[in-house]
């Protein structure tokens, strides 16, 4: 009979790609995972991983297995959840991911809303602009903006973004405004790009499309210190519209190109998710809240 308890050991180590990660994760010695995982290939009499340079992979017996005990792992998990539910309400833990730049500037207000309404739920958030988080286990669910979502993620896509070219009213009093893409690269640029790398733009209008490389003079993932940066004239900022837009409105801060569409980073807003990884209640219910505030907010961005 098998050893559930190996069986779920299993999964852990083909979900995190190796001994060593499999361990971190079960505050395990990698010695003793690798025991085990001897003796459950030792009790079906097959070799249920392989090692390859990088990381392992399971076997066509492993994989077999590992479906089977993902399964059993998240029924385990929905009767925890379930009998917990009774006496506890809704709880749980979610680590989210969102983007530096959209993250603070417009979910900020979104999750605390989400954490008023959900108090028992632990939320840990990072901000940051990587992929790579969700494949290493570090996050449940990430928001990221991007052009196309990786394939081998399940991807929902959120709202359109959009980024302009814009400074303060005072520098566009005193210099000439660019009036084409090409004209950016006369201009001091002010971007969340990183300084010494090669920014790239993507401009559109029409059946038209121009790409070009710019070198920012000033870049932050800071967006607060953009912003400032912004309205004390320092230069022309391509950044995303939802950053200016009270400036712009209030006549603070003036726009150019605005027959054209932009695009640095991506044109849309996606949230991802691992295909086969379990999706507590917690999760669920966050991923709910996310994906109707931001459809909300793409309808119209002041309402939400």
């Amino acid at each position: 009979m098998l050893d559930v308890a190996a069986l779920l050991l299993l999964v852990d180590i083909v979900d995190a790609g190796g001994l060593s990660q499999a361990a971190r994760k079960r505050r395990m010695s990698r010695a003793n995972v690798s025991y085990h995982l001897s003796q459950l290939e030792k009790a079906v009499g097959v070799q249920l991983v392989r090692r390859t340079t990088r990381r392992i992979e399971p076997t066509e017996a492993g994989l077999r297995l590992y479906r089977h005990g993902r399964t059993i792992r998240d029924e385990l998990l929905a009767a925890q959840e379930s009998v917990a539910s009774l006496t506890e309400g809704l709880h749980g833990y979610v680590r989210l991911a969102v983007p530096t730049g959209f993250g603070q500037v417009v979910m900020s207000n979104w999750l605390i809303e989400f954490k008023r309404l959900y108090p028992s739920i632990t939320l840990e958030l990072l901000f940051d602009n990587r992929v790579d988080n969700l494949l290493r286990d570090e996050v449940d669910v990430a928001v990221r903006v991007m052009s196309e979502p990786p394939p081998n993620l399940v991807a929902r896509e959120l709202a359109p973004m959009r980024h302009v070219a814009c400074a303060s009213a005072g520098y566009a009093a005193q210099h000439r405004m660019p009036d084409s893409p090409e004209a950016l690269r006369e201009v001091p640029i002010i971007t969340s790009t990183v300084v010494g790398r090669e920014l790239r733009l993507a401009a559109y209008r029409g059946e038209e499309r121009q790409e070009l490389a710019l070198q920012p003079t000033l870049a932050s993932e800071n967006f607060q210190f953009l912003h400032e940066a912004l309205l004390a004239g320092l230069g022309v900022g391509l950044v995303p519209d939802y950053l200016v837009a009270d400036d712009v409105a209030a006549g603070r801060v003036v726009t150019a190109l605005d027959d054209w569409r932009l695009s640095l980073f991506g044109t849309r807003l996606y949230l991802l998710r691992m295909p086969d990884r379990y999706q507590t209640l917690a999760t669920r219910t966050l991923i709910d809240f996310v994906i109707e505030r931001a459809r909300r907010w793409a309808q119209d961005p002041q309402s939400a």
